[in-house]
């Protein structure tokens, strides 16, 4: 008998979850008078965590059956292959906006730099909670889909890097619309400038891009309003254009350079503070 790849079943999961999310549309609501967008990918993620077999699948045995261990091995291997056109397009795009990246000025140009050093401070602190090296891929970027496609093609969406891409990617999609919709006026209100602001908004997400731009726009002067709009429109199409590059060339061997320095201190921490808790109990 032939054997079953899952390939046919995921294809046609996703092709019903993405007509049924469509049709449901995007999240929106109102959080102490600031307006929040979150796309319909929201229900996409709800329905594929839903549709695993150790969730929907033990109470429906019909559906465990078509979304079994096949299907869920087959996963990371087809997101991986959808991944690669995202490159080419990114690619396609880029090529001719370089001559804006270069009269962009050297604070928008050098912005990718403190994307990368978040890392700092996210990757010590992964690495306390116990995450390995998913750290590594969950704190080197953002995770949006670029970064997807490098350490799917790097490592594999199913090794530990990949799970912890994913993970940041998941949870960017489910809370990143509304951090970032609080975040600017935050910034604001501590004596951020909002052209520093409207900069920042700019992280490589289309989404927290627009959730961020609109709450600044609303929470600073109008007379800020049409440079703000430039400044994200603008940081944004760099971060698209030179994110990849220092995502796949600076950031993640920075990121695996960093976990090397500082995982065996942050290991014998950790079992110091475990022997003691262990004792005490």
């Amino acid at each position: 008998m032939k054997e079953r790849t899952g390939t046919v079943n995921c294809m046609i999961a996703s092709i019903i979850i993405c007509i049924i999310a469509e049709l449901i549309g995007p999240l929106q609501f109102k959080v102490m008078g600031i307006d929040v967008k979150i796309l319909t990918m929201i229900w996409v993620i709800i329905m594929g965590i839903l549709l695993s077999p150790t969730l929907l699948g033990k109470v429906i045995p019909p559906l465990k059956k078509f979304i079994s261990s096949a299907e869920i091995k087959r996963a990371p291997f087809l997101l991986s292959l959808t991944l690669y056109p995202l490159g080419i397009m990114f690619g396609i795009n880029a090529g001719p906006k370089v001559g804006i990246v270069l009269q962009a000025g050297p604070a928008l140009l050098f912005q990718e730099a403190g994307n990368m050093m978040t890392m700092l401070i996210a990757l010590p602190l992964g690495l306390l909670l116990g995450l390995g090296r998913s750290a590594v891929g969950g704190t080197f970027s953002l995770c949006r889909d670029t970064a997807l496609g490098i350490i799917g093609d790097e490592y594999g969406l199913e090794s530990r890097e990949g799970m912890g891409t994913l993970g940041t990617y998941i949870s960017g999609s489910v809370f990143g619309t509304l951090f970032y919709s609080f975040l600017a006026p935050v910034g604001l209100a501590i004596g951020f400038h909002p052209y520093a602001l409207a900069m920042a908004s700019g992280m490589g997400s289309a989404s927290m891009m627009n959730a961020a731009t609109a709450a600044l726009t609303n929470a600073a002067a109008p007379m800020y309003a049409e440079q703000i709009l430039a400044y994200s429109a603008t940081s944004g199409l760099l971060t698209a254009v030179t994110g990849v590059y220092v995502e796949m060339f600076l950031a993640l061997p920075l990121a695996n350079w960093y976990y090397n320095r500082v995982n065996p201190g942050i290991e014998k921490l950790r079992a110091k503070l475990f022997k003691k808790a262990s004792e005490e109990a």
